[in-house]
């Protein structure tokens, strides 16, 4: 029985291994963990990194804190910078138990070595392979442990956009890791909208020579942008700026831009030939940035010990010393979470394992996922900053030292981060405070360039010296005084040539250029197939009256306008019905109305308010109406007659005074208006009006405004009619819609005013209904658009412009007014806030009187109980002359007391007859006097 189990289980292991493979090495923390480097010895990084590599090493065996007891071992293998080596090594490190790798440098190898990590699960972190694409879904084992280069090329964009070029020339090492560096410049700069115009690529392989090398230089030199940046390895890039120095490339008006290649040179060899460092004076170069700390610094003094002096130390040697750092304590974590480093065979290694290669030594990193989690995790500070991962698996805070070659040396100018873009204040210090990327926050100090100028650079020169520009110019038959060719001549004259040639005066360079005419001569060209032949390379710029709309600025660049222009409508004026009803004109019929009816209502209001207590709004009710009517009336010349003893009628009248006095000012002004100076009108007001009518519209050949009035504005082409001269404007306008001519001509404003400068029957109607200009026309991002742009706003500013445009257009204009005629009538709506004040006040007015009436009213059976109640109409009358004796001057209200007496006289004539109404009244009137 036994035996019978024995073989079962044998049988059982077996099975499992031939279908599983079988585990090796099942130990929780061993004596010696073994991590794999990977490098090219031989290389400036490569020197740098095997001493780093060795001393980080060293630090973590003797730190008793880490790894407790386990010992950590480094395998360095070379790998040549040969792709097909340092795949043989990695398979070599397989067969052993390698837990991680560190390297390569190179992003080829890097690449290549990729794809075996990835299958045996085992974390390969690269201290110098910057290529943006390795950092991607597709190699899930990779770790870049210093930053890609995707934020290097960020900064060189930055830089470009900080000294306003637009073009860039690319010379790159033509593998993987420099046309996936193109790829992200180009991206990079489009977000800034500048380009790569041209780019290069030499060889990877060193069989490149100084003839390859000067036929590529020469081709650069003979393109326009004079801004290169050398994205390429260390052999490859001092040949091409030795080759560049002998061309002259390496004077005034060039550019040169090194990504951090050379600064892992300059740091990190001796001082280099005198001979090398005149070819790359001015250069500008990028250097991965490192915080300044304690531990940095004691780690250079402890470099400068190692070496003698002999190596210096580059920001590679740092990335490897903390790649080294970030795998122990990665390594830490794993033993700590019960990571147990085993490995099984790979199973589909069987099919070749009697190939002969032995294969089937190498096994899958058991818990290599774990492993690699807890590098992704890490967050610790080493010599290089803080080492933590984001979420796209890069470092954290990406920045970069920008560097300028001078003398003997280099000197940084600045910084530049993802967090601020470019500043002289170190990343570290910005990281405390708001993050700010705006333009005036960018700043670099002063950059010695290459000539030894401290001027920048333009950035761009003419393609070929030799080749003049072709410049298109219309050839127009009429308006001829903005451009015109001399008969039997080449040449051109006019407003707008005289405003080219004296732009082109104060450019700082000499332009060689040649104006070709374009047009058959009869008719005005096409303005948009004109500026079109730019876009095909038939023209390199366009000069003339050409507007600046939107559907030419999407395909060209347009310099700053040198005239203001915009659509306007030109109609013919008849002579206004001035006649016998003209008064009525500047009033609308409904101010008319609420005026007419507030004077009615204001008379109304006064009278009610004085009719108690003044005699001259009493009496029989057809002489109070009139008293009424006239009194309203007459406020409009301030004549009324009728004085006011009522203080609440007095506020009503001074409000309603004020209220006549504004509507009198404007009635007058608006009728001298329309008697004097607005003689003419016509029935086309505007653009509004002409889109709502059925007439016919004239326009001039060749303009944009075709386009705009039947695309924009909406107005039937069967409407538009083309015009060709300011002949044909003036007979089309004469003729009008119903003979054969047009209701109104659109045109824009340069060509109207100069038209109307001979024409006084015709006037713009309505207000400018485009906002453009006129501008020179050149191809998208044209640095010569640029700089025209600045010597236009030259000419504005010294005058030049303004006495170019009295030369050509300052000519005889009409006596009558040139701007636009309209004659509105006054409306309501611009008095609505007068007559709200002045109902108010007589509302106001109105309310305190009620409540003195009431109050008089609750007033009345108090005094007629008092022991003072006179029995009859005379005693009342007498008792009120007593009481005005007593509390009156008796030469106040002298017609009052006339008045009394002859009603008292009247009495003792005829007796006691009065009727008892007027005694009440006589009664209520002592009580108010007494009161």
């Amino acid at each position: 029985m036994d035996s019978i189990r024995f073989g079962c289980w044998v049988f059982l292991i077996c099975l499992l291994l031939s279908t599983t493979g079988y585990s090796r090495n099942l130990t929780s923390r061993p004596a010696v963990v073994n991590i794999g480097a990977l490098f090219t010895f031989e290389s400036s990084i490569g020197r740098v990194a095997k001493i780093a590599i060795q001393e980080a090493v060293k630090d973590v065996n003797a730190n008793s804190s880490i790894l407790r007891g386990t010992k950590l071992n480094v395998d360095m293998r070379n790998s040549n910078c040969s792709g097909f080596l340092g795949m043989v090594e990695a398979l070599r490190f397989m067969e052993t138990d390698i837990v991680a790798i560190i390297g390569p440098q190179s992003s080829v190898v890097a690449r290549i070595i990729s794809h075996v990590t990835n299958q045996l699960q085992v974390p390969l972190l690269s201290f110098a392979a910057t290529d943006p694409s390795l950092n991607s879904l597709q190699f899930p084992f990779f770790v870049q442990t210093t930053h890609s280069d995707l934020h290097q090329m960020a900064a060189i964009s930055d830089v470009v956009d900080y000294y306003g070029w637009k073009q860039v020339t690319a010379i790159y090492i033509d593998d993987d890791y420099g046309r996936n560096g193109m790829s992200a410049l180009g991206d990079k700069l489009a977000e800034r909208r500048c380009r790569i115009s041209y780019k290069v690529g030499v060889p990877p392989d060193s069989g490149v020579n100084r003839t390859d090398i000067l036929d590529m230089l020469i081709k650069v030199a003979s393109m326009e942008s004079r801004v290169i940046v050398l994205h390429v390895n260390p052999d490859v890039g001092f040949e091409v700026f030795s080759v560049a120095n002998r061309l002259q490339m390496m004077g005034n008006g060039w550019v040169w831009i090194a990504t951090n290649w050379l600064s892992s040179v300059l740091d990190s060899a001796s001082p280099l030939p005198s001979e090398t460092m005149d070819s790359i004076q001015g250069v500008l170069f990028f250097r991965q940035h490192t915080p300044d700390s304690d531990r940095k610094r004691a780690f250079y003094s402890r470099w400068r010990k190692l070496t003698g002096g002999s190596l210096g130390l580059n920001s590679y040697g740092l990335y490897a010393y903390d790649s080294v750092w970030l795998i122990a304590h990665a390594i830490d974590a794993f033993f700590n979470q019960g990571g147990i480093i085993s490995f099984t065979n790979y199973s589909r290694l069987r099919s070749v394992k009697d190939s002969g290669l032995h294969l089937e030594a190498m096994g899958i990193f058991d818990d290599g996922k774990l492993l690699l989690n807890n590098i992704l995790q890490s967050n610790l500070v080493g010599l290089t900053g803080r080492i933590k991962f984001d979420t796209d698996r890069s470092l954290i805070l990406p920045a970069y030292d920008v560097n300028n070659v001078f003398g003997t040396g280099f000197k940084r100018i600045g910084y530049w981060s993802n967090y601020s873009g470019l500043t002289v204040v170190p990343p570290e210090i910005l990281y405390t405070k708001p993050p700010n990327r705006s333009s005036a926050n960018q700043e670099l100090y002063k950059v010695i360039w290459p000539g030894d100028t401290l001027f920048t650079p333009r950035g761009w020169a003419f393609a070929n010296n030799g080749k003049q520009l072709r410049i298109g110019v219309p050839l127009r038959v009429s308006f001829r005084e903005f451009v015109s060719q001399a008969r039997g001549t080449d040449t051109f004259k006019g407003f707008c040539i005289d405003v080219f040639t004296s732009a082109i005066t104060l450019l700082p360079y000499p332009v060689q250029y040649q104006f070709i005419p374009f047009g058959d001569g009869k008719n005005n060209p096409s303005y948009t197939e004109l500026v079109y032949k730019i876009t095909t390379g038939f023209f390199d710029a366009v000069v003339g009256d050409v507007a600046i709309v939107t559907n030419r600025t999407k395909i060209l660049d347009f310099t700053q306008p040198y005239v203001a222009s915009g659509l306007v409508v030109v109609a013919p004026f008849r002579k206004s019905n001035s006649g016998a009803w003209a008064f009525l004109g500047p009033f609308s019929a409904r101010l008319w109305i609420v005026t007419g009816c507030f004077f009615f209502v204001v008379g109304l209001v006064v009278w009610i308010l004085e009719h108690r207590i003044n005699d001259e709004f009493r009496g029989p009710p057809k002489r109070q109406i009139i008293t009424v009517i006239w009194f309203s009336l007459s406020t409009l010349f301030s004549t009324h007659r009728e004085n006011t003893m009522s203080t609440l009628a007095r506020f009503v009248l001074l409000i309603w005074l004020f209220v006549v006095l504004i509507i009198n000012s404007n009635y007058t002004a608006s009728l001298t208006s329309i008697l004097t100076v607005q003689q003419l009108s016509s029935h086309i007001k505007g653009i509004e009006s002409l889109k709502e009518s059925d007439e016919p519209v004239g326009y001039q050949v060749g303009s944009f405004a075709e386009y705009y009035l039947s695309e924009e504005i909406g107005i039937s082409k069967s409407r538009l009619v083309a015009l060709g001269s300011p002949e044909e404007y003036a007979k089309a306008l004469q003729l009008g819609p119903g003979k054969g001519g047009v209701a109104a001509i659109v045109d824009e404003r340069p060509y109207v005013e100069l038209f109307l400068a001979g024409q006084c029957t015709f006037r713009i109607v309505g207000r400018e209904f485009t906002k453009s200009g006129w501008g020179f026309a050149f191809p998208r991002d044209s640095p010569l658009a640029v700089d025209m742009s600045t010597a236009i706003l030259a000419l504005s500013e010294n005058g030049d412009l303004q006495r170019i445009h009295d030369k050509w257009l300052m000519q005889s204009t009409c006596s009558s007014d040139t701007s636009e005629l309209e004659a509105d009538k006054l409306y309501l709506r611009s008095f609505w806030g007068l007559f709200l004040l002045c109902g108010l006040a007589c509302f106001i007015s109105l309310v305190i009187y009620v409540l003195q009436i009431i109050r008089l009213f609750y007033a009345a059976p108090a005094e007629s109980a008092s022991p003072g109640q006179c029995p009859s109409r005379s005693g009342c009358i007498r008792r009120l002359l007593t009481l005005m004796d007593q509390k009156e001057d008796p030469t106040k209200n002298a017609s009052k007391r006339r008045k009394l007496e002859r009603s008292l006289s009247g009495k003792d004539q005829d007796g006691e007859s009065l009727r008892n109404p007027k005694k009440k009244e006589t009664e209520r009137t002592i009580g108010a006097t007494s009161t």
